[in-house]
């Protein structure tokens, strides 16, 4: 699995140079997009643990740099280099005790989309990302507590991947986006993040705007 998973990391990697650094061929046959987007992530974490109800999306944010080189009319390739926060809130009841647990997971995250074009002005996007977790940590509020506990690092996979797929609407050179991401991976392998989250994969929706620099 890790030997996979190091093979698409490195197979976006290497994509996402070839385009940028190609950008002059991709411009004599149409114009490549390169700029910048940020906005707002709901994300979830899809596991089952005793005790744990009320589950909530985390909200949290995304910022980073796009390319887009076209192939022919209607066809590019986007890749991107996001910063993004993922995780999610859920309440706890354990032998009486009873409070609010938020996991905060935030990743550099590269997606690779394929992107449709509908006209000047619509794009549907559908492709890979793959991850990685920087840090992670848990806020508690309740019974047994309430502050910021980091988790062990070492307790998760540090590299995540999933599917993509959404649209973007262009406005000249603004664009707003809508996105949303399924994790492929379990992300807990050992320890108290095992214990809590179990087999938990990351899901995470994104509202996005964005701007391309020329």
């Amino acid at each position: 699995m890790k030997k996979s998973v190091n093979t698409l990391f490195t197979a976006a990697a290497l994509l996402t140079g070839a385009i940028l650094l190609n950008s002059s061929d991709a411009l004599a046959q149409g114009r490549t997009r390169i700029g910048l987007k940020g906005g707002l992530n709901a994300s979830s974490l899809y596991y089952d643990s005793q005790g744990a109800t009320n589950k909530n999306e985390r909200i949290g944010f995304h910022v980073g740099v796009f390319a887009q080189a076209p192939i022919g009319e209607f066809f590019a390739i986007q890749p991107e280099l996001l910063y993004m926060t993922k995780g999610a809130s859920a309440d706890y009841k354990v032998l009486g005790f009873n409070g609010k647990n938020t996991f905060k997971l935030n990743y550099v995250e590269l997606p690779v989309l394929a992107t449709f074009k509908l006209g000047q002005a619509v794009e549907l996007q559908a492709g890979p990302y793959v991850s990685y977790l920087l840090n992670s940590n848990v806020n508690s509020n309740g019974d047994f507590g309430t502050g910021i506990s980091a988790i062990n690092r070492d307790n998760f996979n540090k590299v995540d991947y999933g599917i993509a797929g959404g649209l973007n609407i262009y406005f000249g050179k603004v664009f707003v986006g809508a996105r949303y991401e399924q994790g492929l991976q379990q992300i807990a392998t050992s320890g108290a993040a095992k214990t809590i989250l179990g087999n938990a994969k990351n899901g995470v929706g994104l509202l996005s705007i964005g701007f391309s620099l020329n």
